[in-house]
């Protein structure tokens, strides 16, 4: 009898441990993948400023209409990333982000919202981008 309850609670034990474990890597893994959309878009920062200014040139024509939407979808786009990253720093401190440190029920939630923010931003940066390049493109060639 005692064999048997001592391999129960072994059981139990490894089974919460496995558990906790995986636990702990989602949140990492979910934390990463956020950080890792981040650092993918803001190097892109630059480039935005740098169509902004061409369309802002261009904006100012009669025919600027196209180019006014563009600068303001890029616009948009950098401010939506510049209120993204306050707002995760607001929410997270830095060991939470860079080393793993454990998060709260309510951060684990607030996690999860960020991800879809930040989902959000790397789709704005990209697409703002490639709208942009394209019109300066096909006016070019005009």
């Amino acid at each position: 009898m005692k064999i048997k309850t001592i391999l129960l609670i072994a059981l139990i034990v490894l089974t919460i441990s496995c558990k906790s474990e995986e636990k702990k890597t989602n949140e990492e893994t979910r934390m990463e993948r956020v950080i890792s959309v981040h650092d993918e878009m803001m190097p892109k920062m630059g480039s935005i400023g740098k169509l902004i200014s061409t369309l802002e040139q261009k904006a100012d024509s009669s025919l600027g209409e196209p180019y006014k939407i563009a600068q303001d979808d890029l616009e948009d786009a950098y401010t939506y990333m510049m209120d993204w990253m306050k707002g995760f720093g607001d929410r997270f401190d830095s060991d939470e982000i860079m080393n793993g440190k454990a998060l709260s029920k309510q951060k684990e939630a607030w996690l999860i919202e960020e991800e879809e923010k930040v989902t959000i931003m790397r789709d704005m940066i990209n697409n703002s981008i490639t709208n942009a390049e394209a019109l300066l493109k096909d006016k070019n060639e005009d």
